[in-house]
C-alpha cells in the first residue's frame, strides 16, 4: 500500500502545478486583453483561439513528442493547453468590472493599469475563476493519466496511474484487473471529487445574490 501511494504523488502534484502556472500566464494575458482592449486585444486573441482550435489531446501530443517525455514538459503541455480557455474567462470578467464605479475611482485617482487590473479587477473576479480553477485541476489529472497511458507522461522511475492502467493491461485478461482496476478508479475519484467541489463552490457563490 505505501508503495502504491508514491505512485499517485506525481500526478497529485504536477496537476495542481499545471493549473497554477496556466492561471498565471492565462490570467495575466486575459486581464491584458479585456483592460486595454484595440489590437492589444485582437492580436492576443487570434492567437488564443487559434490555440484552442485544436483538439487538447493533439496538443499535449504534438508538445510531448517534441520536447520529450518529463514531468516538466507534462506541465508545459497542460499550460499551452488551458491558458487560452483561461485567459477568454478572465478576458470576459475584466471587460464587465472595468465598467464598474470603482474602476472609474481607481482611474481618476491616477492609478496605474497594473495596479487597477491586479488589486481592482482581480480580485473581484476571483469566484468564477476559483471555480474554473478546480474543475481544470480534474481535467488536469485527467490528462496526465491520459498521456501516461499513452506512453508519454512520466518516465520510470516515476510512473502515474496512467502508466499504471497501461502496464496492468496485459493482466486483464489473466484475471488479474486489481492494479489497473485500482488505478483507474483513483483517477476517477480525484476528478469526479475535484468536480463536486467546483459544483459546490458555484452554488455557495450564487446563493447570495
Amino acid at each position: 500500500m505505501g508503495a502504491y501511494g508514491l505512485r499517485c504523488r506525481p500526478i497529485l502534484t504536477l496537476a495542481p502545478i499545471s493549473v497554477l502556472i496556466a492561471l498565471a500566464v492565462g490570467g495575466t494575458m486575459g486581464l491584458v486583453a479585456g483592460y486595454f482592449g484595440g489590437l492589444i486585444d485582437e492580436v492576443m486573441m487570434r492567437v488564443l483561439d487559434a490555440l484552442i482550435s485544436f483538439p487538447q489531446i493533439l496538443l499535449y501530443l504534438v508538445i510531448i513528442a517534441a520536447l520529450g517525455a518529463s514531468a516538466t514538459n507534462v506541465v508545459i503541455a497542460i499550460t499551452i493547453a488551458g491558458a487560452p480557455g483561461i485567459a477568454r474567462l478572465v478576458r470576459g470578467l475584466t471587460l464587465d468590472i472595468k465598467t464598474r464605479d470603482y474602476i472609474a475611482a481607481a482611474q481618476t485617482r491616477g492609478e496605474s493599469a497594473w495596479y487597477i487590473m491586479f488589486v481592482e479587477i482581480l480580485p473581484n473576479a476571483r469566484g468564477p475563476i476559483i471555480i474554473d480553477a478546480m474543475l481544470r485541476m480534474g481535467y488536469a489529472v485527467f490528462s496526465i493519466g491520459t498521456l501516461g497511458f499513452l506512453g508519454l507522461g512520466l518516465p520510470p522511475p516515476s510512473p502515474d496511474w496512467g502508466s499504471i492502467v497501461q502496464a496492468g493491461r496485459s493482466s486483464i485478461q489473466g484475471g488479474k484487473p486489481w492494479e489497473a482496476l485500482f488505478a483507474s478508479i483513483a483517477i476517477a475519484m480525484v476528478v469526479v471529487g475535484l468536480n463536486l467541489i467546483a459544483d459546490g463552490l458555484s452554488e455557495e457563490s450564487t446563493r447570495y445574490r
